[in-house]
Protein backbone atom coordinates (compact mmCIF):
# COMPACT_ATOMS: atom_id res chain seq x y z
CA UNK A 1 0.00 0.00 0.00
CA UNK A 2 1.50 3.48 -0.95
CA UNK A 3 2.13 5.54 1.94
CA UNK A 4 0.33 8.93 2.67
CA UNK A 5 1.60 12.19 2.37
CA UNK A 6 3.43 12.57 6.20
CA UNK A 7 2.94 15.74 7.98
CA UNK A 8 4.26 17.26 11.19
CA UNK A 9 2.96 19.33 13.71
CA UNK A 10 5.04 21.36 16.57
CA UNK A 11 3.15 20.67 19.99
CA UNK A 12 3.26 23.84 22.77
CA UNK A 13 7.20 22.06 24.42
CA UNK A 14 8.26 22.14 20.77
CA UNK A 15 8.61 18.20 19.92
CA UNK A 16 7.46 17.40 16.32
CA UNK A 17 4.95 15.01 15.64
CA UNK A 18 4.40 12.95 12.60
CA UNK A 19 0.53 12.58 11.23
CA UNK A 20 -0.90 11.32 8.17
CA UNK A 21 -4.71 11.67 7.00
CA UNK A 22 -6.63 9.07 4.01
CA UNK A 23 -9.85 8.84 3.46
CA UNK A 24 -12.38 11.49 3.01
CA UNK A 25 -15.46 9.50 5.30
CA UNK A 26 -18.30 11.58 6.90
CA UNK A 27 -16.49 11.29 10.16
CA UNK A 28 -12.51 11.52 11.66
CA UNK A 29 -11.30 8.64 13.26
CA UNK A 30 -8.07 9.07 15.03
CA UNK A 31 -6.24 5.30 15.35
CA UNK A 32 -3.68 5.39 18.17
CA UNK A 33 -1.17 2.79 17.47
CA UNK A 34 0.46 0.27 20.18
CA UNK A 35 3.88 -0.57 21.65
CA UNK A 36 6.11 1.15 18.50
CA UNK A 37 5.21 2.60 15.62
CA UNK A 38 6.21 3.83 12.22
CA UNK A 39 3.92 5.28 9.93
CA UNK A 40 5.92 4.58 6.96
CA UNK A 41 6.75 1.07 7.82
CA UNK A 42 3.09 0.74 9.04
CA UNK A 43 1.91 1.07 5.52
CA UNK A 44 4.63 -1.21 4.07
CA UNK A 45 2.95 -4.43 6.20
CA UNK A 46 1.40 -7.24 4.69
CA UNK A 47 -2.44 -6.13 4.96
CA UNK A 48 -1.93 -2.92 5.59
CA UNK A 49 -4.33 -2.21 2.55
CA UNK A 50 -6.96 -4.43 3.74
CA UNK A 51 -6.84 -2.98 7.42
CA UNK A 52 -5.87 0.70 7.32
CA UNK A 53 -7.90 0.65 3.66
CA UNK A 54 -11.03 -0.49 5.61
CA UNK A 55 -10.87 2.24 8.14
CA UNK A 56 -10.11 4.60 5.70
CA UNK A 57 -13.30 3.79 3.09
CA UNK A 58 -16.20 5.00 5.78
CA UNK A 59 -13.68 7.53 7.47
CA UNK A 60 -11.19 10.07 7.48
CA UNK A 61 -8.60 8.24 9.40
CA UNK A 62 -6.29 10.48 11.08
CA UNK A 63 -3.05 8.42 12.31
CA UNK A 64 0.72 9.93 14.18
CA UNK A 65 3.90 8.48 15.54
CA UNK A 66 3.90 8.92 19.38
CA UNK A 67 6.67 11.06 20.63
CA UNK A 68 10.07 9.48 21.08
CA UNK A 69 8.89 6.88 18.08
CA UNK A 70 8.93 6.17 13.98
CA UNK A 71 9.13 9.30 12.23
CA UNK A 72 7.86 11.95 15.46
CA UNK A 73 11.01 13.49 17.29
CA UNK A 74 12.79 11.65 20.66
CA UNK A 75 12.97 13.36 23.02
CA UNK A 76 15.25 10.78 25.22
CA UNK A 77 12.30 9.90 27.91
CA UNK A 78 9.14 7.95 27.33
CA UNK A 79 6.17 10.35 27.38
CA UNK A 80 4.00 10.81 30.25
CA UNK A 81 0.40 9.90 29.67
CA UNK A 82 -0.43 13.82 29.49
CA UNK A 83 2.16 14.84 27.35
CA UNK A 84 0.50 11.86 24.99
CA UNK A 85 -3.00 12.94 25.23
CA UNK A 86 -1.61 16.73 24.24
CA UNK A 87 0.25 15.14 21.11
CA UNK A 88 -2.91 13.43 20.01
CA UNK A 89 -4.94 17.06 20.38
CA UNK A 90 -2.50 18.78 18.89
CA UNK A 91 -2.50 16.34 15.84
CA UNK A 92 -6.60 16.69 15.37
CA UNK A 93 -6.07 20.37 15.86
CA UNK A 94 -3.78 20.64 12.97
CA UNK A 95 -5.84 18.26 10.34
CA UNK A 96 -9.01 20.91 11.41
CA UNK A 97 -10.82 17.34 13.96
CA UNK A 98 -13.39 19.37 15.90
CA UNK A 99 -14.24 15.53 17.26
CA UNK A 100 -13.40 12.81 16.48
CA UNK A 101 -14.03 8.67 16.87
CA UNK A 102 -10.96 7.33 18.78
CA UNK A 103 -9.52 3.73 18.04
CA UNK A 104 -7.05 2.69 21.22
CA UNK A 105 -4.63 -0.31 20.13
CA UNK A 106 -2.98 -1.92 23.17
CA UNK A 107 -0.12 0.78 24.62
CA UNK A 108 -1.93 3.62 22.68
CA UNK A 109 -5.21 2.30 25.16
CA UNK A 110 -4.73 4.24 28.31
CA UNK A 111 -3.62 7.51 26.24
CA UNK A 112 -6.84 6.87 24.40
CA UNK A 113 -8.84 6.68 27.69
CA UNK A 114 -7.32 9.74 29.19
CA UNK A 115 -7.86 11.57 25.62
CA UNK A 116 -11.26 10.72 25.63
CA UNK A 117 -12.08 11.42 29.73
CA UNK A 118 -10.04 14.95 29.56
CA UNK A 119 -11.82 15.82 25.89
CA UNK A 120 -15.42 15.04 26.21
CA UNK A 121 -16.02 17.47 23.49
CA UNK A 122 -13.23 16.30 21.23
CA UNK A 123 -14.01 11.97 21.41
CA UNK A 124 -17.20 11.27 20.02
CA UNK A 125 -16.60 8.00 20.43
CA UNK A 126 -14.10 5.55 22.27
CA UNK A 127 -12.91 2.02 20.85
CA UNK A 128 -10.48 -0.41 22.59
CA UNK A 129 -8.43 -3.13 21.54
CA UNK A 130 -5.86 -5.27 23.43
CA UNK A 131 -5.52 -2.90 25.91
CA UNK A 132 -5.72 -2.29 29.70
CA UNK A 133 -6.65 0.40 32.40
CA UNK A 134 -3.02 -0.11 33.93
CA UNK A 135 -0.64 -2.89 33.43
CA UNK A 136 0.54 -3.48 36.44
CA UNK A 137 -1.86 -5.33 39.61
CA UNK A 138 -2.91 -2.78 42.46
CA UNK A 139 -5.39 -3.36 45.15
CA UNK A 140 -8.52 -2.05 43.04
CA UNK A 141 -7.15 -3.71 39.90
CA UNK A 142 -6.45 -7.65 40.76
CA UNK A 143 -6.50 -8.32 36.54
CA UNK A 144 -2.53 -6.23 36.39
CA UNK A 145 0.44 -7.93 35.93
CA UNK A 146 2.49 -8.56 39.35
CA UNK A 147 5.29 -6.00 39.79
CA UNK A 148 7.65 -8.76 39.55
CA UNK A 149 6.49 -9.76 36.12
CA UNK A 150 6.50 -6.03 34.94
CA UNK A 151 9.49 -5.55 36.04
CA UNK A 152 11.25 -8.47 34.79
CA UNK A 153 9.48 -7.69 30.90
CA UNK A 154 10.80 -4.14 30.86
CA UNK A 155 14.49 -5.58 31.74
CA UNK A 156 14.09 -7.69 28.49
CA UNK A 157 12.93 -5.26 26.66
CA UNK A 158 15.86 -2.82 27.25
CA UNK A 159 18.32 -6.12 26.95
CA UNK A 160 16.78 -7.95 23.49
CA UNK A 161 15.37 -4.87 21.70
CA UNK A 162 16.17 -5.17 17.77
CA UNK A 163 15.50 -9.19 18.81
CA UNK A 164 13.03 -11.63 19.68
CA UNK A 165 11.85 -8.78 22.64
CA UNK A 166 10.32 -10.90 26.15
CA UNK A 167 10.72 -14.00 23.69
CA UNK A 168 7.49 -12.65 21.41
CA UNK A 169 8.37 -12.98 17.81
CA UNK A 170 7.45 -10.48 15.54
CA UNK A 171 5.78 -12.37 13.22
CA UNK A 172 3.30 -13.44 15.71
CA UNK A 173 3.13 -9.97 17.38
CA UNK A 174 -0.10 -7.84 16.14
CA UNK A 175 1.31 -3.96 16.77
CA UNK A 176 -1.05 -3.00 14.25
CA UNK A 177 -4.08 -3.80 15.82
CA UNK A 178 -6.70 -6.71 14.87
CA UNK A 179 -6.08 -8.61 11.08
CA UNK A 180 -3.07 -6.69 10.67
CA UNK A 181 0.51 -9.03 11.18
CA UNK A 182 3.13 -6.71 11.45
CA UNK A 183 5.29 -9.09 9.17
CA UNK A 184 4.31 -12.48 7.86
CA UNK A 185 7.48 -12.88 6.01
CA UNK A 186 10.32 -13.24 8.25
CA UNK A 187 11.91 -13.13 11.78
CA UNK A 188 14.78 -10.95 10.46
CA UNK A 189 12.73 -8.25 9.04
CA UNK A 190 10.64 -7.87 12.09
CA UNK A 191 13.50 -7.65 14.16
CA UNK A 192 14.83 -4.88 11.79
CA UNK A 193 11.59 -3.05 12.20
CA UNK A 194 11.57 -2.88 15.88
CA UNK A 195 14.71 -1.27 15.36
CA UNK A 196 13.33 1.29 13.11
CA UNK A 197 10.44 1.90 14.93
CA UNK A 198 12.06 2.82 18.23
CA UNK A 199 14.94 2.65 20.34
CA UNK A 200 14.74 1.03 24.07
CA UNK A 201 14.54 3.96 25.85
CA UNK A 202 11.22 4.60 23.96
Amino acid sequence: MQTPDIRYVKTDDGTSIAYTVMGDGPFDLLCIPGFVSHLELFFEAPGADRYFGRMASFSRLIMFDKRGQGLSDRPGSPPTLEQSADDARAVLDAVGSDQAAVYGISEGGPMSILLAASNPDRVSALALYGTWGRMVKAPDYPEGLPLEVFELFIENVKRDWGGPVAGVRPERSNRGGAGLTYDDRNERTGHHESRRCARPCA
